[in-house]
């Protein structure tokens, strides 16, 4: 993905200013900052979902394959660039398998046995498929809290998206689920693109080839991981890096 002059407001209070980046195949790219500095609006954007409130306005464009975002229907946009959040959100009423169907049946997917493969290959990448096959017309809301947080990854895979993007998909999990996460994470960047927004500079040194650092509404400083956390090339994120604010 590029993306370039990236502008976003809500109403008249503009929350990203002049944006260029570029995030490339098949790597994690790690978004760092402040809270309020523009990280979960930036993500939004880069699948079209801040145009959802009511308020938002943006300007510039983002390319996906060298296609602007911009030119294409919301929809296939989200098809494309898969969203996990920060909280799971497995749909309440609905079983194990149709969590994972329904984003299937949307995209035209209904035979039998094509849908059944679909959903046990999106549970097997999510590494959830060995803790759920025999339950899985149980309600989603029965699982643990990272049980739930990878049947959400597996459904945003389910539909085989381009990119996939995060925003802190780990911090309301106990250490062992997250550590599960970034494992998984590290998996499938073998076969997507990621993008997650992280507070925890460990886990975005962990996991992330590229990291990015937003301040203010700024894109301040983006480099590999390892020389963003040991030779920041802006003051300012060498303050934030070593806990100086934030």
């Amino acid at each position: 993905m590029t993306v370039r002059r990236l502008n976003a407001w809500y109403g008249a209070h503009q929350v990203l200013h002049e944006i260029d980046m570029d995030i490339e195949e098949n790597r994690v790219t790690a978004i760092i900052g402040p809270s309020g500095c523009g990280k979960s609006t930036f993500i939004r954007c880069l699948n079209r979902m801040h145009e959802t409130h009511p308020q938002a306005r943006v300007e510039g464009d983002i390319r996906l394959a060298d296609e602007s975002l911009f030119d294409l229907d919301p929809v296939d946009v989200r098809r494309m660039v898969g969203m996990v959040f920060q909280k799971p959100n497995p749909f309440p009423t609905m079983s194990i398998f149709d969590n994972i169907a329904i984003g299937l049946k949307l995209a035209g997917i209904r035979r039998g046995s094509e849908l059944r493969d679909r959903v046990e290959r999106a549970l097997r990448m999510a590494a959830l498929w060995d803790e759920v096959k025999d339950r899985l017309a149980k309600p989603a809301t029965a699982l643990s809290g990272g049980q739930q947080q990878r049947l959400c990854i597996a459904r945003a895979l389910a539909v085989e998206p381009e990119v996939l993007l995060m925003d802190e998909p780990a911090s309301a999990l106990d250490p062992i689920s997250t550590m599960r996460i970034e494992e998984l994470i590290e998996e499938i960047k073998q076969t997507y693109t990621i993008v997650i927004v992280t507070h925890n500079m460990q886990q975005a040194a962990r996991i992330a080839d590229k990291t990015a650092f937003f301040y203010q509404g700024h894109l301040i400083e983006m480099d590999d991981t390892s020389q963003m956390f040991t030779k920041p090339k802006d003051k300012r994120t060498e303050d934030y890096i070593t806990g100086r604010f934030g």
